[in-house]
């Protein structure tokens, strides 16, 4: 799967994902670390990539203001971290990317939910 990750995301997942064989950029490599929140989902949406983040501001941009397109929350600390990967593991294993590029999926320790973006 192709994703675009949040400048909030701890790099022990970006490596994760990386080694789990998906194709992931982070917002700094593409040169958007100071981005505006909305043109970071625009450039995921427009380079065909799933938005991963930390921040749950981003439920309100997708949801209310109609911005992006697929994003995974994920709502973790450190001390949650092997929990959450392996949840984020369990959501990326059960989904398509299809599906994952058309919804909002929070992912915690032990359980996660997706919701429809319409």
């Amino acid at each position: 799967m192709k994703f675009l990750l949040d400048q909030d995301v701890y790099a022990v997942t970006v490596r994760f994902l990386r080694e789990s064989g998906h194709d992931v950029v982070t917002a700094s490599e593409l040169n958007l670390s100071r981005a505006k929140d909305a043109e970071l989902l625009k450039t995921a949406a427009k380079e065909n990539r799933i938005f991963i983040t930390r921040d749950r501001d981003y439920g309100n941009l997708v949801f209310v203001h109609g911005a992006g397109s697929g994003v995974i929350y994920l709502r973790m600390l450190p001390s949650s971290m092997v929990d959450v990967h392996a949840e984020l593991k369990k959501v990326l294993e059960t989904y398509r990317e299809t599906d994952l590029a058309t919804s909002f999926v929070v992912v915690e320790q032990k359980r996660h939910r997706i919701r429809r973006i319409e």
